[in-house]
């Protein structure tokens, strides 16, 4: 596909995201329904009211309402979509990219990202220009709402806390600031807010909670004493957390954590994730007589497949967690409270629930490749993989190559954005994790002829 990426269409503002493409894509939108009315929230991004008033005014002319409600995370934006019962909703924000990008997220009626097959409708549309606008009299209008409040009080219903919280979180200057102080007040949480302040040029640093961007916030849950810590990226679909101690835990194994925790509660079930999740979260969730399904990278895969196997939860170790019982979105927000509510049940604080959870060492690194060559080289992985990597008991292709090992595993894949190949190993020991990476490296490095 041509605009639509691995979440949504993203680029330059007012360069490869411009408004003609923003009314392109509201009305490419409408054009697929009879009438009714479509959802469109933003981040905090400087270009997104440009954005939105060239995206509401596609979807007037093809005769829809357009319910903007301004400043809103992502989440909310899928959430209200399907509470409201509208035909499509939007989400204008390039997620945790810097602040000269931006772009849009598009939901279904069910609130659930558009899946590939429905992207490339859209794309058809827009290229073809089908657009099925209205007559004069009959465009539709836009219509400005303040549905946050809905969404606070859904959430509130949804989960309860029986121990007091006090709670530090980074908000990145993203559109979590517009909703994240009333739901932990909601949620009678003594909460700490830094980088509360909606600011589209990102002062604090680009809007992604990594272990690097999070050490301040470390040092703030330290100093304040306070039981947790989060961190939110732009539009409020990802968490990080920080425990109490103000230390990073491994994002994979605060996963595993979480989802046994739900298949415990559930008495079973199935657990979604993607191929290059920690083996941990395999280990925890069949402990406690669960299974885990993998999915390609990215959070619309991981969605579909929830639907499809009726998982009871699914994520990703960038912290992009979907809770099927409220939301079909990656809901940051929601994550962190879901998550307190987990500890509060067991009585830990966090470093104490992770003590029984494996922290595997996963190294990483990339192999130049041409786009042109890359189908070739990933044939050649699927074929050619030998005794470097000892016994082979399982080989996945479902997002490049996955072998599963008696010790470890090894994925090999094309990137979507580089012409580089990814290799990420991991195994229960340091030096086997070495042993891996290097055998893979050489690997791919054999199959594209020489040095790299």
């Amino acid at each position: 596909m041509k605009l639509f990426g691995s979440s949504g269409i993203r680029g330059i503002a007012n360069v490869e995201v411009t408004p003609l493409l923003a009314q392109k894509v509201g009305a490419a939108i409408a054009s697929q329904f009879e009438g009714g009315a479509i959802i469109v929230g933003r981040d905090t991004r400087t270009t997104g009211e440009m954005l939105e008033a060239a995206l509401t005014s596609g979807i007037v002319s093809c005769g829809f309402v357009a319910g903007t409600l301004g400043i809103t995370p992502t989440p909310v934006v899928a959430w209200l979509t399907r509470e409201m019962e509208a035909e499509a909703g939007v989400s204008i924000s390039a997620s945790h990219n810097p602040p000269e990008y931006n772009g849009f997220k598009v939901f279904d009626s069910m609130g659930m990202a558009y899946t590939q097959e429905q992207q490339q409708r859209l794309e058809e549309i827009i290229e073809e220009g089908r657009f099925e606008t209205s007559s004069w009299e009959m465009v539709g209008r836009v219509e400005q709402m303040d549905a946050g409040r809905l969404y606070i009080d859904a959430v509130a219903q949804s989960i309860g806390f029986t121990m007091d919280w006090k709670v530090a979180c980074d908000l990145f200057n993203g559109a979590t600031c517009t909703i994240a102080p009333e739901a932990f007040e909601e949620m009678g949480c003594d909460a700490t807010l830094i980088n509360a302040q909606p600011d589209g040029y990102f002062p604090a640093g680009n809007p992604e909670p990594t272990k690097e961007s999070l050490e301040r916030l470390g040092r703030m849950v330290k100093a304040s004493g306070a039981r947790i810590g989060f961190g939110f990226d732009g539009d409020g679909d990802r968490m990080m957390a920080v425990d109490e101690g103000g230390t990073i835990p491994s994002p994979d194994r605060v996963l595993a954590l979480y989802a046994r925790y739900v298949v415990e509660a559930n008495k079973g079930g199935v657990v979604i994730t993607h191929v290059g999740a920690s083996m941990c979260v395999n280990e925890a969730v069949e402990k406690v007589g669960g299974s885990v399904v993998r999915t390609k990278v990215g959070d619309v895969y991981i969605t579909e497949a929830m639907i499809e196997h009726e998982a009871v939860f699914g994520g990703e170790p960038v912290g992009a967690w979907v809770h099927p019982e409220v939301n079909l979105c990656p809901d940051g927000i929601l994550s962190a409270l879901k998550l307190m509510a987990a500890l509060d049940v067991e009585g830990k604080n966090l470093s104490e629930a992770l003590k029984d959870v494996p922290d595997y060492p996963t190294l990483r690194t990339k192999v130049e490749c041409p786009d042109l060559d890359k189908g070739k080289a990933m044939e050649g992985v699927s074929s050619s993989y030998g005794s470097g990597f000892g016994e082979v008991k399982e080989v996945s292709t479902v997002d490049g190559v996955r072998m599963e090992l008696e010790d470890g595993w090894v994925l090999i894949r094309p990137s979507g954005t580089e012409p580089i190949l990814r290799i990420t190993v991991e195994a229960r020991s340091d030096k086997r994790a070495e042993e891996l990476l290097n055998a893979s490296r050489e690997l791919v490095i054999g199959i594209l002829g020489g040095k790299r």
